[in-house]
Order: structure tokens, then sequence, then C-alpha cells
């Protein structure tokens, strides 16, 4: 079961041009109109499945037609992260202006922007060479990624940044490295199902600490538990 990073991912990007932040979202594991569907499917409250076969009732449906029209008109942007080449990392960026976000899922389907033996220094180039796409055009960059020296089975499964073990690039090139944290993946029938903590594992401006999360998995949609 995956955590939700992509879910997480596209939250982020949705809520950004619905504030009127232009937006790019890069998939490289789904295409372009999964990656509407699953917007559709989170901001209507349906359920992906039901969505995609048509099983959904009139309410759920005007929501979903509702969601589209809040959709529609947005800064919105999905490419599809192809993974043979980083100028087209390079070329995608160049429909979007100065002050946009992008969001990247995920690192380890990146092309590296010159070749690389191994995973870990495809990486490394890859997040090296967003950082400076990011500086120089002045773009915010939300790139996800699993953590491969997680274990779940230690005493306190919380991902930290050693959990990123050879991709130590992210953590001394990124400003802020977020982690996400749900508890019922790791211990069934403890806690609240749902309850999600967005762990700010380093913040080269500010505090660390987490916001308390919920996730509605039927939706694949994340709220903020402050949030009336």
């Amino acid at each position: 079961m995956g955590s939700g990073k992509s879910a997480l991912g596209l939250a982020i990007a949705v809520r950004a041009v619905q504030a009127g932040i232009q937006t790019l979202f890069l998939s490289g594991e789904m295409s372009p109109e999964r990656v509407l569907e699953r917007a559709l499917a989170m901001e209507g409250k349906a359920s992906v499945d039901d969505l995609r076969q048509g099983r959904i009732d009139p309410e759920t449906r005007a929501a979903v037609g509702a969601a589209a029209l809040r959709l529609r008109d947005t800064p919105l942007m999905v490419r599809p992260l192809l993974g043979a080449d980083f100028d087209e990392v390079r070329e995608a960026l160049d429909v979007i202006p100065p002050r946009a976000l992008v969001v990247v899922d995920s690192l380890q389907l990146m092309p590296s922007p010159r070749p690389a033996a191994r995973l870990d220094q495809r990486i490394a180039l890859a997040v090296r060479a967003l950082k400076g796409l990011a500086v120089a055009r002045n773009l915010t960059v939300l790139a996800l990624a699993q953590l491969p020296r997680h274990r779940r089975e230690r005493g306190d499964p919380r991902p930290t940044l050693d959990d990123l073990g050879a991709l130590g690039a992210i953590k001394q090139n990124a400003d802020v490295v977020l982690a996400i944290y749900r508890e019922e993946m790791y211990r069934p029938g403890q806690g609240v199902e749902g309850a999600t903590e967005l762990i700010v594992a380093k913040n080269r401006n500010g505090a660390t600490g987490f916001v308390d999360l919920f996730f509605y998995a039927r939706y694949l949609r994340f709220e903020d538990m402050l949030d009336p």
C-alpha cells in the first residue's frame, strides 16, 4: 500500500492552481488523462474506480461536474514524464512563466541530464539539474520520491532524512523535505484510520515539525485536520 505521495502532490498542485498559481504536473507514473481523472475524483469526492466505470449516483455526478467546471479554467498543465532525455523537462518548463509551481512524480523516473551507471547517481544529477532550473527560472519545484532505506518494522517507523540513504543529494539540495506517515500502514487497527502526519523533516528557512492531515483513501484526498 502506498503512502499517498502522488495523491498529496496532485492535491498541492490543485490547491495551487485554485489560488491562481500556474502549475505544471510532470507524471512518470500516469498518463495526463489519468492524472486529471484523479483530480476530478479528489475534488468531486468520488471513487476513482466508480468514476472510471460510470458507477456514480446523480449527487456524485453533479459534484464531479462542478469540480470539472472549477478545474477547467485553472492554470493546471499535465505532461507525461517519459524519462528518455532531460531536455523534455526543460522543454516542458518553457511553457510556464516564472513564479510557477512544478510537481515532478517522481524523482526515480526522472531522466538524468547526463549518463550515470547507478540509480542514485542518476537521481543526484537530476536533483542538481532541477535545483539549477528552479533558481535560474524562479520556479518552485516539488519532487516526489520513494525512501530506499525506510524499514517499516523498526520501533518508530516515521520517515526520517536518514531514510533517503544514498539519495543524499535530495537532503543536500532541497530547501524543504516533507515526509508522509500514516499509522494504519504500519500498525493496522491502532490509532485513527486515515490520520496522517505530514512531517517537515528539513526546512532551510524555518522550523521543522508536522501537520495533521486526514486521508480519504476512497477519494485519494488529503484534508487539513484544522480546516473547518
